[in-house]
């Protein structure tokens, strides 16, 4: 997509105005989990002998180990309030960690039942196991929802991650929706917190009820309804710099999709064998009514890929998400810093980030730098600086140090401070500026290594 760069004013600075929910949203997350506990204690009389313990024990992870469920897949649904107001990969990583605890919860809800039920009937371990699995009733789905959450638990390991493609982690994953549904009924037919308690019930259904709606709407209706009604298409194909390419797409009325500058959409493109893949792609400039555009770096299957799209291809996307936006800005003056191919949403800010703004754009060669043309000629009507950091002549790297940064950008500490690259690019990134003396409270980041 070509750019029409007119000489005009920079953008006026807009304070940050909306408050991030993080604060809200965890006080109440963790205010059902101290709900869940208080339904055990409430329903709980004297706890006696060893079997007692075990078997309280293991009631309470179970309730935990429910809640903690319908947690993972509310943060499943791309629900806007989090996805564009928390961050896409903050959510990520709360959905990562509800993960751990889920499946931490549910192994210790098994042992403890296991050994409560056993140490109370005087029977082995094993024969109690067996009679619970195959007699007890809804035990025998609950039994297949547990063995598909252990998988899912495994192949979401960062060691399997790195030797797993894309492609199958991500189908492997969708399969908690089976396991949450399996389990679901044995926890109201064999809680004893819950089948008793109409209340409990109820409220019970309303949470899974409830988080089910969140994801028919946000991840299946509200997806099909945009592309139903933007009939996206390959426009065009750009090659930028060496295995670097922009995708221009067509469509109708992508004003209404309110997309603005440092988001991204879900990206399936419906040929060349690439539609079984959802991957998220930033937009590389600012959107426009009938075009939006992205950059994509071969770094896999997928991406390389990306290349030999042919205009006309039909495209499924699903968003706008992500956080990095003008939204968070809290004072006049901005610093951009892109490692490599994460200069894409970074570009799109470039242009539309209110204020005084400085992009520094780390990169190997000057053949590397993609949207180079671009940014020169934003940086020549913005009367904004644009910083180069490439290796020397004998390969070795710039250091992005607190003296280096503070040398750069006179009154760093003062700026807002806006990141995209690789995870170790941005952790050091992070760290010479958290020595630089910038506050966190101004350091902006989004990573899509979710």
């Amino acid at each position: 997509m070509t750019t029409v760069y007119e000489r005009r004013a920079a953008p006026a600075v807009r304070p940050a105005t909306r408050r991030s929910p993080v604060g809200p949203v965890l006080a109440l997350l963790w205010a059902g989990a101290a709900a869940v506990v208080a339904l055990w204690w409430a329903d709980t009389g004297s706890v006696v002998g060893a079997a007692g313990w075990l078997t309280g024990a293991g009631r309470i992870a179970g309730l935990l180990c429910g809640y903690a469920c319908a947690v993972l897949v509310g943060l499943m649904a791309r629900v806007p309030l989090l996805e564009r107001r928390i961050g896409s990969d903050r959510v990520a990583r709360w959905h990562a960690m509800a993960g751990r605890y889920t499946v931490c919860l549910l192994v210790a809800h098994i042992t403890l039942i296991l050994l409560g039920y056993a140490a109370q009937d005087r029977a082995s371990l094993w024969h109690e196991t067996v009679t619970v699995v195959l007699d007890y009733p809804d035990m025998l789905k609950a039994t297949f929802g547990t063995v598909i959450l252990f998988a899912v638990g495994i192949t979401s390991a960062r060691a399997a991650r790195r030797r797993l493609s894309h492609e199958f982690w991500y189908y492997v994953h969708l399969l908690t929706y089976v396991a949450v549904f399996l389990a679901f009924f044995h926890q109201l037919t064999l809680g004893d917190d819950l089948s008793g308690d109409a209340t409990a019930t109820a409220a019970w259904y309303a949470l899974y009820l409830g988080v089910a709606a969140l994801v028919v709407w946000f991840r299946f209706l509200v997806p099909v309804r945009l592309n139903l009604r933007h009939r996206l298409r390959v426009d065009s194909v750009h090659k930028e710099a060496p295995g670097v390419y922009s995708v221009v797409v067509r469509g109708r009325r992508l004003d209404e999709l309110g997309a603005r500058a440092g988001q991204f959409f879900r990206w399936r493109f419906l040929g060349e064998g690439m539609g079984w893949t959802s991957t998220p792609y930033s937009l590389s400039a600012p959107p426009r009514q009938d075009l939006m555009r992205i950059t994509v770096k071969a770094l896999g299957d997928h991406s390389a890929a990306v290349a030999l799209l042919r205009p006309g291809t039909r495209v499924w996307a699903e968003g706008p998400y992500g956080s990095l936006t003008a939204d968070r800005q809290t004072a006049p003056k901005s610093l951009l810093i892109a490692g490599g191919v994460g200069i894409t949403p970074l570009r799109a800010l470039f242009e539309t980030l209110p204020g005084d703004v400085t992009l520094l754009y780390r990169a190997r060669t000057a053949e590397d730098l993609a949207l180079g043309g671009e940014l020169e000629a934003i940086a020549r009507w913005r009367g904004a600086k644009l910083l180069y950091a490439l290796n020397g002549p004998d390969g070795r790297r710039p250091d992005l140090t607190s003296e280096s940064l503070r040398a750069a950008v006179p009154a760093l500490a003062g700026h807002d401070v806006y990141i995209c690259g690789p995870h170790g690019f941005a952790r050091d990134v992070y760290e010479a500026l958290s020595a630089a003396g910038v506050p966190d409270r101004r350091v902006h980041h989004e990573s899509f290594e979710l």
